[in-house]
């Protein structure tokens, strides 16, 4: 089943051209792992996904995207993006407490229930491999979780809404190892429920935890294949460059 479709994205920012005719499926309950150098394209690529270029003045695109039978471009913004969360590269808590931040967009479309809301909490922190470090701290400030539990604390917060689209952007970049194994275990588990999309500048996190993975280069898709395979057998010498750090 795919998730999502898409064919010849190209995507400019002025006279920057950063996705140069991408075409690629996605499918549901994997993980694809996107790897590049920097000014690849790959983040641009990931952002098209919830529509978040569109905030850029001087974004243009060209090709097509659907999001299971739905054109991208057709579904309303919010709908969208609580259909596809995505989790950034520093962790972004709220300044509320760590029960309010999860609970966050749960109420904002709609739910008032403090029932729902407790077993909506709950089960987004556990999502999140957080629950057993937290559940005594739910009243406190998120801010005085550390560095490695707010990253999963804004994973918990995505989950809350029930998407059916992770899409995590160097969700790992500022953590120590044992918060980055953390965050991989959840994106491992989470699979099983969700359709999940991983920009990562390490590409021996993208060995681990991707089903498939891409190679971006230069704004082109140069390669797309089973993790396993490419890690041992790309296809393009410039793939096989990257991946032992001959550049990038």
């Amino acid at each position: 089943m795919v998730t999502f479709d898409i064919k010849d994205l190209s995507v400019q920012f002025g006279h920057i051209r950063a996705l140069k005719k991408v075409s690629l499926a996605i499918h549901a309950n994997e993980i694809l792992s996107i790897i590049g150098p920097s000014n690849s394209g790959k983040t641009t690529f990931l952002r098209m996904l919830n529509r978040l270029n569109e905030l850029h003045v001087k974004y243009r695109m060209e090709g097509a995207i659907r999001i299971g039978e739905d054109g991208l471009f057709r579904v309303d913004v919010e709908l969208l993006r609580k259909r596809v969360g995505m989790v950034f590269a520093l962790p972004l808590p709220l300044p509320f407490s760590v029960f309010d931040n999860v609970a966050y967009g749960v109420r904002m479309h709609g739910e008032k229930k403090k029932k729902s809301l407790d077993e909506r909490v709950q089960k987004a922190l556990q999502e999140a491999y957080l629950w057993e470090e937290v559940k005594d701290r739910l009243g406190e400030s998120a801010f005085k979780l550390s560095g490695g539990q707010q990253q999963r604390l804004c994973i918990a917060r995505t989950l809350a809404v029930e998407p059916e689209v992770i899409l995590f952007d160097e969700p790992c970049s500022g953590l120590d190892p044992i918060s980055t194994a953390k965050v991989e275990d959840a994106m491992l588990k989470l699979k099983s429920r969700y359709t999940i999309v991983l920009v990562t500048n390490n590409v021996k996190q993208a060995a681990r935890v991707g089903d498939r993975t891409a190679f971006f280069l230069g704004g082109e898709l140069i390669e797309l294949d089973a993790t396993e395979k490419m890690f041992t057998a790309p296809g393009d010498q410039r793939t096989d460059d990257y991946i032992r750090g001959k550049f990038g």
